[in-house]
């Protein structure tokens, strides 16, 4: 090979070690795997990519990390390891290249019908730590319409290499943080418990006392319970394998439901909650559970931190490819400094009101927002209450 024509490789391995640092400064998930699928395209010059992982307990094949406009909608999907290129490439622990996909009988067609994609081509190579297949890197449908070359998947694979020690860093980070989290917050209703429970064994107690410390116990257990049920949930949402179905949801009915639910603690409080929601909001595509469970955190919160007098408004409506749901209070509203550590899992705003909390209420409320492919602020003054906003994407079907 003449040296003009080994150039353009070069340059291309140069980057893959510049791409490679990179992945390897951040053990955060979601960014690593975005991080890698940008490389991916790149280094390709491909539409789309994609990461499918081995789930660890179950040995299936799941999308982790996608591209494109439908990313959000084939997250966590399952993918068998019979008749799929990507089961294929675990079972065989070597790269394929498919130059017509629509005609290979391994291609899995599912996910193009549920998302509307259409895939022509791709090149999938193995992700491995020592030896050990942990999921596959996906390039698809190479631009102009060429076919793929042998020095794509020479680059592809090499930085497969690099990524799959980078996401197995940092999935192991992810569960030892995690982790340290919940035992540190778990130490002062335990220590609460265990300080109540010899208390009540003392002669010198009174029988008045004992009820109390019996009722100090059980508090405390019941926040413990709920702390590890809300634990699991945020460990499977930033694990990516929270939604293993997809149903179209009504959000109008959704918000009335959850209005239903909250409008006695409001009345209790002396709160006005309402709702503002258009009878021809279009239904978006998701896991209706765990929406109600996002919008119940939110509207909660507001209803938990006004005070008597203050209003609750929930406003739902369509804006371009997306819908926005506002919940919006006339509360005490939230210092500048507390707003960018809201979205933090176990912390607790400096009141009392918080301070019987999980602290992984909003944490938790993040991730099934993006999960669904949404995202969510808040925008508040002190003094000037306060508006959480969620914005979700609609259906292809349902866009302007």
């Amino acid at each position: 090979m003449s040296d003009e024509g080994s150039a353009p490789r070069v340059a291309r391995l140069e980057r893959i070690i510049e791409i490679s640092r990179a992945l390897n400064s951040t053990l955060n998930l979601g960014r690593l795997l975005e991080g890698i699928l940008e490389a991916a395209r790149e280094l390709t010059q491909t539409e789309a990519g994609s990461i499918i992982l081995v789930d660890r307990k179950s040995g299936e094949l799941r999308f982790e990390a996608a591209t494109g406009s439908h990313s959000h909608e084939v997250r966590s999907m399952a993918v068998p390891i019979e008749g799929s290129i990507a089961g294929w490439v675990i079972r065989h622990g070597k790269p394929v290249v498919v130059h017509d996909a629509q005609r290979d009988p391994r291609f899995y067609r599912r996910i193009d019908q549920e998302v509307g994609f259409q895939t022509r081509s791709l090149v999938a190579v193995p992700l491995s730590v020592k030896g050990k297949p942990i999921g596959v890197l996906e390039a698809v449908n190479k631009q102009g319409g060429v076919p793929f070359s042998d020095e794509d998947v020479e680059i592809l694979s090499i930085l497969a290499d690099q990524a799959a020690v980078a996401i197995e860093n940092a999935l192991l980070f992810q569960q030892t943080d995690l982790v340290a989290d919940l035992v540190h917050e778990m130490r002062t209703p335990l220590t609460s418990i265990i300080g109540y429970a010899r208390m009540i064994r003392r002669d010198d107690v009174s029988e008045a006392d004992r009820v109390a410390f019996a009722e100090t116990i059980e508090q405390e257990a019941t926040r413990l319970s709920r702390m590890a049920a809300d634990f699991l949930e945020l460990a499977r949402l930033e694990s990516g394998r929270a939604f293993p179905s997809r149903e179209e949801v009504s959000l109008q009915g959704l918000l009335e439901d959850v209005l239903v639910l909250l409008r006695p603690q409001a009345e209790q409080k002396g709160i006005h909650l309402h709702a503002e929601v258009p009878a021809d909001l279009p239904p978006i595509l998701g896991d209706g559970e765990r929406l109600h469970r996002a919008l119940v955190n939110l509207v909660g919160n507001a209803v938990k931190f006004c005070r008597p007098g203050d209003r609750v408004s929930v406003r739902a409506w369509q804006e371009g490819e997306e819908v926005l749901i506002a919940v919006e209070d006339t509360g005490p509203g939230i210092p500048k400094s507390v707003q960018e550590h809201l979205f933090e899992r176990f912390y607790r705003p400096p009141s009392s009101e918080a301070k019987e909390g999980s602290g992984l209420g909003l944490a938790i409320t993040r991730g099934i927002v993006e999960a669904h492919g949404g995202r969510i602020w808040v925008e508040s003054e002190t003094g000037k209450g306060s508006t959480f906003t969620i914005a979700l994407p609609l259906p292809p079907r349902e866009r302007p």
